[in-house]
């Protein structure tokens, strides 16, 4: 088991408590937790045993075992699970993480001893699809976009803004963001939403909206759980194209590559999704950017050798019906005229909308068939200002980072004015900002620049740096140990999210795994 340092969390937990005006050290067992929560009235069951995989999530570093995992049938299972928390009082020390698809990096949808709730246990429910002038789906927490998705394209529509990978719950990517390369025209999926059902850290169920609770509708929002747990979700749908035109193109420059998303973000008529990729010390003919991807001039294309330069990837998007094929190739030709990239290196294939989508569902499965995928992944996302973009490459790019053999690096633009600054997500303070995500994969036993404490180190040295040199870089999907990191993350905004939680959690009851709060304790 690997524990973080700075953490409030251990295999025991000594605390600090006030005993008649004196200050003692108490070791805190667990007695009777499973007897007082067998007795609960729940639909769903609670297990104690064989929860090895609550313990575990797509970053595979943390690993803390729960007390107990709630397999709900109905959100009321989850409000008299935490209403029964809640009951207990400051002399409880169980707290309580909603876990999705697992997909977290850091253990944040852990609950050290505490209880784990398997929303993905309120997937399957009726999916409601509404198609009228402002269409909208309703939909579980616990349901899966691709499976969203899926219901959606029957009725001709589907969600505007997504992430890269469709394998997640909606509840956690709504607690976080939810980015992908439609940010910039959609913005995040945080900024598509009508309403949500909300389980606060009192047990309470309440439906919140922008007209309705206010408040706790934009908290939960980006509010990393900690102020109540989605349950149900209302989600902006628009008219579902068919077919997706999907284009690779290379530059070698980086303000030239910049310049040119930028153009792209900001103008009118432009493509539907726009993101970068980073390519790093790759000698010779540069094929896994491309693979599958159809050469524009094929004997032009051959010739291009990268020799082991840093290479920068737009990826570009047009979705159309087959019946505007030909006006969407003109439209893609007109685009394509504006920019400065490599000519030779114009890539283009033709996909279906649902296949450029789940694009990342087809390399997980690769992934698993070499026994990739579950190896610890030591991600780092961060928001850039557009004013330090350069000096970010330069200090990055030019010398921290030597390759990118272990995982994608990606760098692309949105716009602040796509985000609503009244939820709990934390921007840089610019119009222009952009997502540069680092995301390899990790060999624990390796001494290698493929080790995962080499990958940690090179994260802190990335983060070190932006510190240093006072770019203005957020974290996205952030992970910090202390609660001055998070006092600094949130700035002048940490104020309202402290409010939020004494308003809707009071005790510090959920998504502990984030570190951000930690429960008070009291024994009288």
């Amino acid at each position: 088991m690997r524990h973080p340092t700075n953490t409030p969390f251990s295999s025991t937990s000594f605390i600090v408590v006030l005993v008649f005006g004196m200050a003692i050290d108490v070791c805190l067992c667990f007695p009777g937790i499973p007897s007082s929560l067998m007795a609960l009235p729940v639909l769903g069951y609670f297990s104690f045993d064989g929860n090895e995989f609550a313990a575990k999530d797509f970053g595979n570093q943390f690993h803390y075992l729960p007390s107990a995992v709630l397999h709900p049938k109905k959100v009321s299972d989850i409000a008299e699970t935490i209403k029964h928390v809640w009951q207990m009082g400051p002399a409880s020390t169980l707290t309580v993480a909603a876990r999705g698809h697992g997909h977290s990096l850091q253990g944040q949808a852990q609950a050290p001893q505490g209880i784990v709730i398997n929303m993905e246990s309120l997937s399957g429910q009726e999916m409601q699809v509404h198609n009228g002038k402002l269409p909208y789906v309703d939909v579980s927490a616990g349901e899966l976009w691709i499976n969203i998705l899926q219901e959606c394209l029957k009725y001709g529509l589907a969600p505007k803004s997504w992430t890269d990978y469709l394998h997640l719950t909606v509840g956690g990517t709504l607690s976080n963001a939810g980015i992908s390369g439609q940010a910039f025209r959609h913005g995040p999926q945080i900024s598509n939403v009508h309403q949500l059902e909300v389980v606060t850290g009192k047990g309470e169920v309440v439906i919140c909206s922008e007209e309705k609770n206010a408040d706790l509708f934009h908290g939960v929002l980006g509010g990393l759980g900690q102020f109540g747990i989605i349950t149900r979700a209302r989600i902006s749908l628009e008219p579902a194209p068919k077919m997706v035109k999907w284009i690779r193109v290379l530059y070698s420059d980086f303000s030239i590559f910049a310049r040119d998303q930028e153009h792209l973000i900001s103008a009118q008529n432009t493509f539907d999704y726009i993101e970068g990729l980073v390519i790093v010390n790759k000698t010779g003919l540069v094929n896994n950017w491309r693979s599958s991807f159809n050469p524009e001039d094929p004997e032009q294309a051959s010739h291009f050798i990268s020799d082991g330069k840093t290479l920068f990837c737009l990826e570009l998007t047009k979705n159309f019906n087959p019946d505007e094929a030909a006006n969407v190739d003109k439209e893609i030709k007109t685009l394509l005229s504006q920019l400065n990239y490599i000519p030779s290196t114009l890539f283009i294939t033709e996909v279906t909308y649902l296949e450029f989508l789940d694009r990342v569902h087809a390399a997980e499965l690769k992934l698993r068939t070499k026994g990739l995928w579950e190896l610890p992944h030591p991600w780092l996302n961060l928001l850039v200002p557009k004013s330090n973009i350069l000096s970010f490459t330069e200090g990055v790019f030019g010398s921290i980072l030597t390759d990118t053999n272990n995982g994608p690096v990606l760098v692309y633009p949105v716009n602040k004015s796509k985000w609503d600054n009244r939820t709990s997500f934390v921007t840089p303070d610019e119009d222009i900002f952009y997502l540069v995500a680092f995301l390899p994969h990790a060999v624990p036993s390796s001494a290698e620049n493929n080790g995962l404490q080499y990958l940690i180190s090179l994260n802190n040295r990335i983060l070190n740096f932006c510190e240093e040199a006072h770019l203005g870089v957020k974290q996205y999907l952030p992970h910090y140990t202390t609660q001055d990191e998070w006092k600094s993350h949130f700035g002048p905004r940490w104020e309202v999210f402290v409010q939020r939680k004494s308003a809707y959690d009071p005790l510090a009851i959920l998504a502990p795994g984030q570190r951000i709060f930690q429960k008070a304790i009291s024994i009288l």
